[in-house]
């Protein structure tokens, strides 16, 4: 690895996101192969600064990347940068998740950013094997986290606001709550249905479920292919992990949500492409947050108040929280980390992954500078 390769790790600006895309072990792998690494102080991480400077890492300020990192460096992240007005243009190559390229909101004025500035988006989403299949992901960690969430709120038992906590702390706690039987409609004995059961996310999301003491039904492919709709509202507990690409018909609606039949009575979105073209359930139009995790889709009362005078069906909530990995913020980054270092180690080579990515950004670019006549 040439000594020129520079990555600098960001401090993350959202204030719930204590996860990081290289641990200090992986960090002091690189660098003793020759990898310049810089860290951002971060108050919230959860690895502290000290271990990564233990490993041989650079250390600068908070948030002080725009203006001090070389233009041939890697700016390393997360989630997104901030934004709005006078947000300023971007001349680094940005490897991060920039849900930028399917339509979501803000999307055009991000990508814009890049090309004022003469930059790049290497989108994390975007990392992918000759396969297609992508090579580093959270997805695991998105599913246990979204499916305990689901489990515990069905059970009554989830407070808010979140808090990042350990594995073994939630596994405790949805075991604490396996008897729970205190209504008809918050049972132990909840059917609940996972979509995109075969992937990383959905195989997540299945063992949490059964950690929980709950056996899932699990859809992948050919259920969606051919969606039984009956069946799916038939089911207590939904949790979607399928992330696709390219627009598909919608799992669930709107009118889905007023069938009279419908059992249904929590939605948890993982995959959360609330705003984009691709959103495989478009009865919401904002994610959740840890602050309120929850949002009632259907009160159950029909006339929208609430006080019961109404002729509605069964309520129905949502939970769709767009990071939650950081809510087991160690367990998710060193997953992560393990899988992302090798390819980090070979971005100097600018192999098949990194140019993958980059043809990525560049078509979505040409695809904003000049959109289909339709």
């Amino acid at each position: 690895m040439p000594d020129s390769t520079h990555l600098w790790m960001r401090h993350e600006a959202r204030p719930t996101e204590r996860r990081a895309p290289l641990t200090p072990p992986d960090a002091a792998r690189l660098v003793k192969a020759g990898v310049r690494i810089t860290v951002e102080e971060s108050a919230q991480r959860a690895f502290p600064l000290a271990d990564y400077a233990a490993a041989g890492c650079a250390t600068a300020p908070t948030g002080s990347w725009h203006e001090q990192a070389p233009d041939g460096a890697y700016v390393l992240g997360l989630k997104e940068l901030p934004a709005g007005p006078g947000a300023p243009s971007l001349r680094h190559r940005h490897i991060y998740f920039g849900h930028a390229y399917k339509g979501q909101a803000g999307a055009r004025e991000l990508l814009a950013r890049f090309t004022a500035g003469g930059g790049a988006l290497l989108d994390m989403e975007y990392l992918t094997d000759e396969a297609g299949r992508r090579v580093a992901a959270f997805g695991y960690w998105a599913g246990y986290v979204g499916a305990a969430l689901a489990v515990l709120h069905h059970r009554r038992a989830l407070t808010a606001p979140l808090v990042p906590t350990d594995r073994p702390a939630l596994d405790a706690l949805l075991a604490s709550t396996a008897a729970y039987d205190a209504t008809a409609t918050a049972t132990a004995t909840a059917d609940a249905l996972v979509i995109g059961a075969l992937g990383r996310c959905g195989r997540g999301a299945c063992d949490a479920l059964v950690q929980a003491g709950l056996e899932p039904t699990r859809w992948d492919l050919p259920e969606t292919r051919a969606l039984d709709r009956a069946a799916l509202l038939a089911h207590d507990l939904l949790v979607n992990t399928v992330l696709t690409t390219t627009p598909v018909p919608p799992f669930l609606t709107k009118a889905d949500l007023d069938e009279p039949a419908r059992r249904l009575s929590l939605v948890c979105d993982v995959t959360c492409d609330v705003t984009s073209d691709c959103n495989v359930l478009p009865v919401y139009d904002e994610t959740t947050t840890w602050d309120a995790p929850v949002r009632t889709l259907r009160d159950g009362d029909g006339d929208g108040d609430g006080d019961g005078d109404g002729e509605g069906g069964r309520p129905l909530d949502l939970i769709a929280i767009d990071n939650l990995p950081s809510l087991l913020p160690v367990e998710a980054s060193t997953a992560f980390s393990a899988e992302l270092a090798p390819h980090l180690l070979r971005l100097a080579d600018w192999d098949g992954v990194w140019a993958r990515a980059l043809d990525s950004y560049r078509t979505a670019v040409e695809f904003q500078e000049a959109p289909p006549v339709i």
